[in-house]
């Protein structure tokens, strides 16, 4: 008789991944969530940051801004990198996609893993300073129309920029080649699996599901 895996066993999997992983930006473990806008970055990197014990995750949502989808790599190796590799907490401005205007400061400490969650997570310039990336496995089309269905007609305009805005970025700097671990999700939780770019540590990567439900 087999039994079925509990709800988040293989988050639970992955986040034992992470912890046996080398510090990648002074003592902390940065773990990137990228993939297409609507493709459930936001909820992985919440359920793999409590199966981490509360790990602090850091949205990119909070560093880009209306005239700057992508524009935002300073600003992060200044405000979170460049601290991050000192041993210090980073220190950034979240912007406030409503009042259009950047917060006040908001302080991230640099504990043993950061989630650093949202479209471009793994680009070139970050990728040198990530233990781990994660890339959600659902396509374009898939991952924006979930996102259209979310934010409602209000937001189709917004929507049409960002998925012009994104089709250029990830032409010129994709993520996915260089993903360590591909996720997908299922009908209850999600199943891991070797990236395009894993060969250097394949042993340690097996397929791990949730559940035994085939994936639509």
């Amino acid at each position: 008789m087999h039994s079925t895996p509990q709800p988040d066993t293989a988050v639970a999997q992955l986040a034992t991944l992470v912890r046996e992983l080398p510090p990648s930006c002074g003592p902390v473990r940065l773990v990137g969530v990228d993939g297409h806008a609507g493709s459930g970055k936001s909820t992985f990197a919440g359920r793999l940051a409590r199966a981490l014990g509360g790990a602090p995750v850091l949205h990119l949502d909070d560093l880009a801004t209306h005239q700057e989808f992508f524009g935002w790599t300073d600003r992060f190796r200044h405000q979170v990198l460049e601290p991050f590799a000192r041993g210090e907490a980073a220190t950034y401005d979240p912007y406030d996609w409503h009042l259009r205007d950047f917060g006040d400061a908001r302080a991230l400490e640099p504990a043993p893993v950061v989630l650093i969650e949202g479209v471009g997570a793994g680009r070139r310039a970050l990728r040198p300073s990530l233990a781990l990336l994660v890339w959600m496995e659902l396509d374009a089309e898939a991952s924006w129309g979930r996102g259209r269905r979310r934010d409602g007609i209000g937001l189709s305009a917004f929507w049409d920029d960002w998925t012009a805005a994104e089709m250029c970025h990830f032409a010129e700097d994709p993520s996915r080649p260089f993903a360590d671990t591909l996720v997908r999700q299922v009908q209850e939780g999600y199943e891991w699996f070797p990236g395009p770019d894993s060969a250097p540590r394949a042993d340690r990567f097996l397929t791990h599901r949730d559940d035994l439900t085939p994936p639509h």
